[in-house]
Parts: C-alpha cells; structure tokens; sequence
C-alpha cells in the first residue's frame, strides 16, 4: 500500500466526537501513515481528547498551541501548559500559532503578542512551529526575524503567495497544500505550488474543514482519509508519479520531526 501523510487534522475537535475512531480507521486502510493533530491547549476537552489519541495510536503525533483566534487567552498558565507537554514528549511542535488578519476574532496586538510569545517558547524548547498565516504574511515574517526564530516548521493550509513561500522556505520551513488546491478558482496557488521544490512540500486535510474535490459536494467533513487526493492532485501539478510523490511527502514529514 501507497504511504501517505496527513500533517495536519484537527481530530481531537468535537467535530468527530461520534465516530473518531472510524475516521481514524478509514485514514489508515486508505494508507495514512501518520496524522499530526495540532491541539488548542486554551480547550480542556480538545486538550484531554488530544492526550487520548496519542496514547491510543502511535501513528498520530501532536503540536500544541495557541491559535490566533484564541490569542487573547494566552496566559503564562499555558504557556507553561505547552512547555509541560513538550518536556513530557506529548507534543512535537508548537501549533497552530501565528496572525490572522482575515477575521481578527482576537485584537492584531494580542494575535502578534502570543504569536512572538510563542515562537519564544518554540526556540527555548528546540521545537519547529506550526504556522497559520492569513492576510498576514509580512507581519510574520517580520515577527519571525523579530524573534530570530531558527527551528523551522510548516507553514500549513499554505494561501499565501510565492514571494512568501520562499521567504518562509529560505527560514527552514515547508509549505503545505490542502484541498483549497482543488478547487476551480484557486488557479493562482496552483501556479505557486508548482513552483515549490518537492523537498519543501506537504500535504494536509484541515479536517475537519476544506474537504477537497471530488468529495467537496457530498460530504461537508473533511477527513484525513481525504489527504489522498489532494495529494495525487499535487503529483499532478507537479507531474511526478502518485507513488514516487507521496513516498517523499512521507520523507519530508520525516526530516522535519526526526531529522530523518
């Protein structure tokens, strides 16, 4: 069976509180290697569900974090929350973190000050950063440079431009595609995915969320069973055998959270 990688899935949300289990057997039959699901630390039941996953299957892998649409929650509490689960090996990244400039649903001054916060803590804690940019791209590079931030990461769900992409790139991060590539309008981050090198890419669901096509117009959950075709989507645009292309979308997961 074709490996594949899912490297960001939103499992411990109560999106899949009655059938989790389900969906995580349908990922792995469908030959999902392995899922990182990054973790809102300011949610209890997100957090508890989180720790459940991970001693249940070791193909699931967490980050923790906190989102920018939570950004006015960050407390030193959970701060300390997140390095407690880094010491603990229960997280191998800190995420999601980052700006989003789309909805602001925390105040830009609190967003950047738990993003700077949190890029602190992921340094002092030798760990890469999941990073989640909207609208924003200037302000976190800046922030980025700002904290000399040096471990790398994923900038995920990737709808940035090119520019961004190799800024992000030449810092030690990859660039992750989700099933936004499928769709008919996003013609112009289909022409920047093309442009990135295959030993930076990434796959993603988002699940619950931007359920890719074909599956768009019958199920409104995304799930990480999913990830294949927007993988082979991504093999396409960079017209490189389905097989050949998601082996190294598993290579690439590898270097980053191993090191090999």
């Amino acid at each position: 069976m074709i490996r594949i990688i899912d490297s960001h899935a939103h499992l411990s949300t109560e999106d899949f509180d009655k059938d989790r289990d389900q969906v995580i057997k349908r990922a792995f039959d469908s030959g999902v290697e392995k899922i990182l699901c990054p973790t809102e630390v300011s949610d209890r039941k997100i957090l508890s569900t989180t720790y459940s996953l991970i001693e249940k299957y070791s193909h699931i892998t967490a980050a923790g974090g906190v989102h920018p649409h939570n950004a006015n929650r960050y407390s030193q509490n959970l701060e300390n929350k997140i390095r407690d689960m880094a010491q603990e090996n229960k997280i191998v990244a800190v995420g999601e973190i980052g700006l989003d400039f789309y909805y602001n649903y925390s105040p830009p001054a609190e967003q950047k000050r738990a993003f700077q916060k949190q890029l602190a803590l992921a340094q002092e804690l030798k760990l890469p950063v999941i990073i989640h940019s909207r609208q924003a791209a200037s302000d976190v590079l800046a922030l980025i440079k700002g904290q000399n931030f040096t471990n790398g990461g994923i900038a995920h769900c990737f709808t940035e431009n090119l520019g961004f992409a190799k800024k992000m790139m030449d810092r030690g991060f990859y660039i992750s595609f989700s099933g936004i590539l499928t769709y008919p309008k996003a013609h112009e981050l289909r022409e920047t995915a093309k442009q990135i090198p295959g030993d930076r890419l990434l796959v993603e669901t988002d699940s619950p969320f931007l359920t890719p096509v074909p599956f768009r117009k019958k199920f409104k959950r995304n799930e990480p069973a999913f990830v294949t075709e927007t993988t082979k989507f991504l093999a396409g645009l960079k017209k490189v055998p389905f097989e050949t292309f998601a082996e190294k979308m598993c290579q690439n997961f590898s270097c980053l959270f191993t090191g090999s």
